[in-house]
């Protein structure tokens, strides 16, 4: 295993608007910081700068609530578009509980607060943003687009934060991934003491993505961190491997 891992958040990048070219911006803040980018790097793009650059805004003002948004948003003392919005942007709702917190499953299958529509950073609260269509996608899309211009292809990972049962507190997942294998199989692999693993697969990406929030942060305005020294094994599957299936699934 590696020994030494360099977190670098990225200064530079401006604010996004719909349509930008995200990793066009990525390699002009890159190349004003004198960092070069190697294929064995990992760049780690926040959800919002993605969500905004693709568009994935919604004026609140054209929004027309249901009656259930409406109901439930006045329950609760919340904006009944907001609301409106985390029930579209639902495939299913898991549970709604005090506080009018939804936990819902998203259409990508990912298991999170509200279905990902969130109103901070953007627009100062007219706006509110969704996840990318398919973060998976998006994550190409930056991948393909750096070795375009810079000539090397680091793995890229969408991140976003999420809440955990049983746990206070966020941290950053992955929801995207390109290049990288997101989910690190040590099954029957010796351990340190010579037994084959029985058991052991490692949500590599998403420690990815917790770890690059400690050099990005949340006000900072580094939306990315360039992850540097990691030993990885390339994989073209995605970050979807992350999401379990239903049928392994103890907590429906």
């Amino acid at each position: 295993m590696t020994s030494r891992v360099e977190l670098i958040g990225l200064d530079g990048i401006p604010e996004v608007v719909p349509g930008d070219d995200l990793a066009a911006l990525i390699a002009d803040a890159a190349t004003a910081s004198g960092i070069g980018f190697a294929d064995t790097d990992v760049l780690v793009v926040t959800q919002k700068v993605v969500s905004k650059a693709e568009d994935r805004l919604v004026d609140l003002s054209g929004v027309e609530p249901s009656d259930l948004a409406r109901s439930w948003a006045s329950r609760w003392g919340k904006d009944p578009r907001q609301v409106e919005l985390v029930l579209r942007e639902s495939a299913s709702i898991v549970r709604m509980g005090p506080g009018g917190l939804i936990i819902s499953r998203t259409r990508h299958g990912l298991v999170c607060a509200n279905a990902g529509v969130d109103v901070s950073n953007v627009g100062g609260g007219n706006v509110a943003s969704l996840l990318p269509a398919d973060p998976d996608a998006s994550a190409r899309g930056i991948r393909e687009g750096l070795r375009a211009r810079a000539g090397t292809s680091p793995a890229v990972i969408i991140s976003d934060s999420f809440g955990r049962p049983w746990r206070n507190g966020i941290v950053n997942v992955a929801i995207g991934s390109a290049g990288i294998e997101a989910l690190l199989d040590l099954r029957g692999t010796p351990d340190a003491a010579g037994r084959a693993m029985q058991a052991t697969v490692i949500a590599l990406a998403d420690q990815l993505a917790s770890a690059a929030d400690l050099a990005g942060g949340k006000v900072e305005q580094r939306p990315v961190v360039l992850v540097r020294g990691l030993a990885w094994r390339p994989s073209e599957e995605g970050a979807s491997v992350l999401v379990m299936e239903s049928e392994r699934d103890l907590f429906p």
